[in-house]
C-alpha cells in the first residue's frame, strides 16, 4: 500500500488552524542552504535541485538502486528552516534571510542511497546546484505547530497566536529559527490558497 503522509502521519501534518503541541522525532532529509530573497531565481533553482533529487529517490525502484525495504510513497512536501542575518531590527528584509530548504525522506533512505541518487540525477539533468544538496538527519523534538492559510506576508498574524499559546502553556521558544512546511506547492499555488505549517521548537520554562 502506498504511504501517503497526509493520511498516515496526521499528527505531524495536521491541518487545524490552531496551535498544537507535538514531539517531532528524528527525520531524514535532503537539504540545500541559501540566503536572500526567496522570490528570486536563485531560490527557485535550489527548489528545483531538491525536487530533482527527491523524485530520483522516489523512482529508485525503476532505476535499479532501491533497497530491499523500499515502499511506494507520496513525495513529502518542501520544508524550510528560516533565520535572518540581522536581529538588531524588528523589520524583516527579505534580502537578509538565511535558510535551509529540504524535503523529508522515508526511513529506508541512507547516505549510500543518497549518493547513488545524486549520480543518477546528475546524469539526467544539468543543474549546478545539485552539488550543494546534502543528506541530513534532524530532530525538532518538543514543538508548537499551527496551520497558516494565506500568503507568506501575513504569517506574522499566525506567529502571534502561536507565541501567546506558548506563553499560556508555560513554554518558551527555544530558537527564533522556525520551520515552515509547505502543504501547498509554492511553485503552483499562491495567495489566499496557500497552506503552510509553521513550527517553533520550544522547551518548558524552568
Amino acid at each position: 500500500m502506498k504511504h501517503e503522509y497526509r493520511k498516515h502521519e496526521k499528527e505531524l501534518y495536521g491541518t487545524k488552524a490552531k496551535p498544537a503541541i507535538l514531539d517531532v522525532p528524528q527525520q531524514k532529509y535532503i537539504c540545500i542552504k541559501g540566503e536572500g530573497n526567496p522570490n528570486g531565481e536563485d531560490f527557485k533553482e535550489r527548489v528545483e535541485a531538491l525536487y530533482s533529487m527527491a523524485y530520483t529517490i522516489r523512482m529508485s525502484h525503476k532505476n535499479g538502486f532501491a533497497p530491499d525495504d523500499y515502499f511506494e510513497y507520496t513525495v513529502y512536501p518542501l520544508e524550510g528552516l528560516w533565520d535572518k542575518k540581522n536581529y538588531d531590527s524588528d523589520e524583516l528584509h527579505l534580502d537578509d534571510l538565511v535558510y535551509t530548504i529540504m524535503i523529508r525522506q522515508p526511513e529506508f533512505v541512507d547516505e549510500a542511497m543518497f549518493n547513488k541518487a545524486m549520480e543518477v540525477a546528475r546524469n539526467k539533468k544539468r543543474n549546478e546546484l545539485l552539488s550543494e544538496v546534502y543528506f541530513d538527519q534532524m530532530t525538532d523534538g518538543l514543538s508548537v505547530q499551527m496551520l497558516h492559510i494565506g500568503p507568506f506576508a501575513t504569517e506574522s498574524e499566525t506567529f502571534t497566536v502561536m507565541q501567546e499559546f506558548i506563553e499560556n502553556n508555560d513554554l518558551r521558544i527555544k530558537t527564533l529559527v522556525h520551520r515552515e512546511i509547505y502543504l501547498s506547492d509554492p511553485r503552483k499555488v499562491t495567495g489566499d490558497r496557500l497552506k503552510t505549517l509553521l513550527r517553533y521548537r520550544v522547551e518548558k520554562n524552568k
